[in-house]
């Protein structure tokens, strides 16, 4: 018989900075990263207002100076992240992301001024630039500086946002995930009366019983409308504080910056939800099928998530990490040892318990070649499949060992490719190992509730996010409206077919409040489909693929998408058959889900 492995479901944040929130080597850290910035302004502003041909050798330095500090804010705000998800009161951690913030907020000063200087540049010596041997891995990086760089606003006018966003526009974020974090739900399940974080009761809402799923729901919907009037400033704040900085840049287009955030064409965005609205039907037929087999005349929100059958088996922790690690395995040598290793190694918090953080994530950490998943796991297939989506993020992360500094950062639109790709081999897998229909509608019932997620709940939130901000021009945007604009949303996403769908999503769903990231949606849908493209790829060339794989995830930092897909599958992105190559999957996940349950 073989043994059964035992894994840590605690992370060891000890390894990163030793000592927690009280750590003198993280402080340490972050003196250095005071004194890097510190040297870089002083070589920015050795820089005449443009660069010159004598200063071309120059910007090789600051180009690699600017990536080397990029990772180690990388390092420090993900420590902050992952202490500040185990426990959201700990001061210490929320004292020390503040000074990190302020030399952040330095950063960004002296980079405008790189950026300016870039943008300055006589297109004779720029050219020249481009064509020096050092800089070839950056030409996009620094195209992308010189075409964005906004003359219009000067660099005082940019230091002063800059200032702003500190204290204002990043804090209200930091205050959301602060106040979601120290919510807690009282919840009804068997009669007894139970003290659920946030977190927790969203886990709820794949829980067997019916009746448990609906008082989580009912009683999540309680404490958000209680608190929809502070909720709504927030989101209210932020959002004003963008429109502001948008309008002081001369960007009437709220989707400007996220498209160049993505790297991505416009053209492919709206090629993408033209094909998605194409061939929403055949979800809704499924998501009506799903209704009547448990009762009911269409799909209630509260019973998206429920298994469909009975098959929904406890998977323990240690059962989920050896089937990960395995099937891992079979895809390629890289990515097993990789999730061998992390789980190990102790880079993931899984532990079910109150007062933790109620969102998953993945941390990377640059400096030290590693990643931090965090999660709550309470034995359910969904939460095996968020652990293997945070994993995915995680290999993305392994991936990007090797490459430079500046282009570490992959856009948002690629960020969700590795974490869907992971998803895709562990569903196919549970699919291979049914034995049953019953097995089988269980599995199918999951692939399809991803693509429900991706082609109509992220559409809504698309929807919501673009009406809101339209509204959010004119004035505050009150409670009851965002309600109303939610509700609309949902109903034209989800084609009509969602019944009692959550009309406060738009507090729960923390999307909404990254500052970093405005809409932060569509990229979900891109990376979705285009996973689904490079799985169908894998699955006809085998192991061999591996290698082609990891290529592509380390260019992904360094070309924009339309040319990540053209050079790695062939394809055109801004044409409906690339997109409908995807969903061609995922119409046959339906039809075989028809079939299977058909009477």
């Amino acid at each position: 018989m073989m043994e059964k492995i035992s894994y840590p479901n605690v992370w060891n944040l000890d390894k990163v900075f030793d000592g927690g929130s009280k750590s003198i080597q993280f402080l340490e850290h972050i003196q250095r990263l005071e004194e890097l910035v510190h040297k870089l302004e002083g070589n920015v502003h050795s820089f005449s207002s443009s660069i010159s041909t004598e200063e071309r050798s120059n910007v090789i330095d600051v180009i690699e100076e600017v990536g080397n500090i990029r990772l180690n804010f990388s390092q420090a705000n993900s420590f902050i992240t992952c202490l500040l998800a185990q426990n959201p009161k700990d001061q210490d951690a929320a004292n020390v992301r503040g000074k990190v913030a302020q030399q952040e907020s330095r950063f960004e000063k002296v980079l405008s001024k790189v950026k300016k200087l870039v943008s300055n540049t006589d297109e004779n010596v720029w050219r020249a630039l481009l064509e020096t041997k050092e800089v070839e891995n950056y030409t996009v990086i620094l195209n992308e500086w010189r075409e964005n760089s906004d003359s219009t606003v000067s660099e005082e006018e940019e230091s002063v946002i800059s200032d702003l966003m500190v204290d204002g526009y990043h804090a209200w974020g930091h205050f959301y995930h602060d106040l979601i974090s120290s919510i807690t739900v009282k919840i009804k399940i068997e009669g007894k009366e139970e003290h659920r974080s946030v977190g927790q009761a969203i886990n709820l809402r794949s829980h067997p019983s019916e009746e448990v799923r609906k008082e989580a729901h009912d009683a999540l919907e309680s404490v958000w409308d209680g608190k929809k009037d502070l909720f709504a400033k927030i989101l209210n704040h932020i959002a004003g504080f963008r429109i502001q900085v948008n309008n002081k840049r001369g960007r009437s287009n709220l989707l400007e910056d996220p498209l160049k955030q993505n790297r991505m064409k416009e053209e492919t965005l709206h090629t993408m939800w033209s094909v998605i609205s194409t061939y929403k039907q055949p979800f809704s037929k499924y998501l009506k099928r799903k209704a009547e087999m448990m009762g009911d005349c269409s799909m209630k929100a509260y019973n998206f998530w429920s298994p469909v059958t009975t098959n929904d088996q406890e998977i323990t922790y240690d059962e989920a990490a050896s089937f990960i690690t395995k099937h891992f395995s079979q895809f390629g040598k890289e990515l097993g040892s990789f999730a061998t290793k992390a789980f190990q190694e102790g880079w993931i918090e899984a532990e079910d318990r109150p007062n933790k953080s109620a969102i998953p994530f993945c941390a990377s950490f640059p400096v030290t070649g590693e990643s931090r998943v965090f999660m709550t796991y309470s034995g359910t297939f969904l939460n095996m499949l968020t652990l293997v989506h945070e994993l995915g993020h995680a290999f993305h992360n392994h991936a990007m060992k090797s490459v430079n500094g500046l282009n570490k950062r992959y856009p948002l639109s690629i960020a969700e490719t590795a974490s869907t790709f992971s998803e895709m081999i562990i569903l196919d897998a549970a699919m291979n190992k049914a034995k049953t229909d019953q097995e089988k509608t269980f599995i199918l019932d999951e692939k399809l509730k991803r693509s429900v997620m991706n082609f109509m709940n992220i559409h809504s939130r698309f929807l919501f996010e673009q009406r809101f901000y339209e509204e959010r021009k004119e004035g505050m945007v009150s409670p009851n409206r965002l309600n109303q604009l939610m509700e609309e949303a949902i109903n034209e996403a989800y084609d009509g077919s969602f019944e009692q769908p959550s009309i406060h999503s738009w507090i729960w769903t923390p999307h909404y409040y990254i500052t970093q990231s405005p809409f932060y949606n569509f990229p979900y849908t891109f990376g979705y489909l285009f996973a689904l493209g490079i799985y169908a790829t894998a699955k006809e060339k085998g192991k061999e693929f591996e290698e082609e794989y990891l290529n592509l995830l380390r260019d992904s930092g360094r070309i924009t998408v339309e040319e990540l897909v053209m050079k790695h599958l062939g394809e055109d992105i801004t044409s409906k058959e690339f997109w409908e190559k995807g969903m061609a999957l995922c119409l046959k996940d339906v039809e075989e889900f028809m079939n299977v349950t058909a009477d």
